[in-house]
């Protein structure tokens, strides 16, 4: 245990009262966790990711002082030697055997979709922003709020698109709609939106048919593997995540079919900076089940079969861990709400997420990256610049509403 608190100072105390201490000189939280159950440091050292969230949920792990979040900072500041554990040494490598083995086909795809995103939308409204933006933000040098950093994400998406009056959209994954009617109404875009809940669906086509663009938006309840037709622009934001990598290929051969032969696609996604790896237990079987965070080259040995030219890549590094702690200040903010909905043991599982992932992309392998996928070599500007010169749509004023 010392060689993974490498910052502030950690005090366990076992089932007996017995207590001992791990300080490291480097500065971090002070926390200290009671071990309710004679068995559980057992489990720990069997299954540390599932068994560490487990027993935040179910209570045979309490915190008497600090937070979850401290508790995971703390630990999360050594992670390299948690990994060289003998028996993360061991299953590390069948973690990834099941991983090559695991296909989200279309059943099982819509399960895990509804396994989550189905929740409730008066759940997701507790933490989200406003445009209901599920994914990660974009974190500019003047973006003072989680509103405003998510428009910002909106206008770089936007920009790298490339979106001309009238261009057909798909928007894979749309969510709540948000990116789709920003892009149908700051772009004047005709856009298709597609999603596996309904529960996101239903918010979407109420949000369209508010705004007065259900003639320019239109959601859809479709798999990816099921499109009809060409679309100038192809985007899909936080969904590749879900995609499963036995379907990499399936995935970019669906968008280099359906793009346009002078199209731009843009995908969003977290990604991790180190050669690929498996499923964490603890998400997969409690929150994101099927899912996989790729890594880079994974998912360009996967485009590089389809004919597809990268044409720009972009590493989001601390961006999600910040759009993370913000969705947990809101979430805890409202928790009581959360638990009217739900019960304790929930909002436990939903706090040790949102913190275990910050922290991931704080101190472990986790970033976003966005792909910029073109048919022809020359569809975009050779340089940037495009991507920076100052527009209606992105000075302050604008993004801050």
């Amino acid at each position: 245990m010392s060689a993974i608190v490498r910052a502030g100072r950690l005090t366990i105390v076992d089932a007996a009262g017995r207590r001992q201490t791990f300080e490291s000189d480097a500065p971090g939280p002070a926390v200290t966790v009671r071990l309710n159950s004679a068995i559980l440091p057992l489990k720990l050292l069997a299954r540390p990711s599932l068994a560490l969230g487990e027993a935040y949920m179910d209570g045979s792990l309490t915190i008497e002082e600090g937070s979850v979040g401290d508790l995971l900072a703390v630990l999360t500041s050594g992670l390299d030697a948690l990994d060289k554990m003998p028996i993360e040494r061991l299953r590390a490598p069948l973690a990834r055997i099941a991983t090559r083995l695991t296909a989200n086909r279309r059943a099982r795809a819509s399960r895990n979709a509804i396994h989550h995103y189905d929740l409730s939308n008066d759940f997701y409204a507790l933490f989200l922003d406003d445009d209901w933006q599920y994914s990660c933000a974009y974190f500019c040098d003047d973006c003072n709020s989680l509103e405003h950093a998510q428009a910002a994400k909106r206008s770089h998406i936007s920009r790298k698109l490339m979106l001309k009056d009238g261009m057909q959209v798909l928007d894979i994954g749309c969510g709540w709609g948000g990116l789709a009617l920003h892009l149908a109404t700051d772009e004047r875009a005709r856009v298709t939106g597609i999603s596996l809940s309904e529960e996101q669906l239903e918010l979407a086509r109420r949000r369209a048919e508010d705004a007065g663009l259900s003639g320019n938006a239109s959601f859809e309840n479709r798999d990816y593997r099921d499109l009809e037709g060409e679309f100038d622009r192809i985007v899909s934001v936080g969904m590749f995540e879900h995609v499963g990598l036995a379907s990499y290929s399936t995935f970019f051969r669906s968008i280099e079919k359906h793009l346009a032969p002078d199209g731009v696609a843009l995908v969003h996604s977290i990604g991790r900076m180190a050669p690929p790896g498996g499923m964490d237990p603890w998400i997969n079987k409690y929150i994101f089940p099927g899912g996989y965070v790729p890594s880079l080259s994974e998912t360009l040995s996967a485009v590089e079969r389809t004919g597809l030219w990268v044409a720009d890549i972009e590493i989001l590094r601390l961006h999600y861990a910040d759009t993370l702690r913000h969705w947990n200040d809101r979430f805890q903010a409202r928790r009581a709400q959360a638990r009217d909905l739900f019960d304790e043991r929930f909002c436990r599982m939903w706090e040790y997420y949102l913190a275990a992932c910050e922290m991931m992309f704080r101190s472990g392998d986790l970033m976003v990256f966005q792909l910029q996928l073109t048919r022809k070599r020359d569809a975009v500007p050779l340089t940037r610049d495009y991507l920076y010169r100052p527009t209606a749509s992105t000075t302050p004023s604008s993004l801050a509403n």
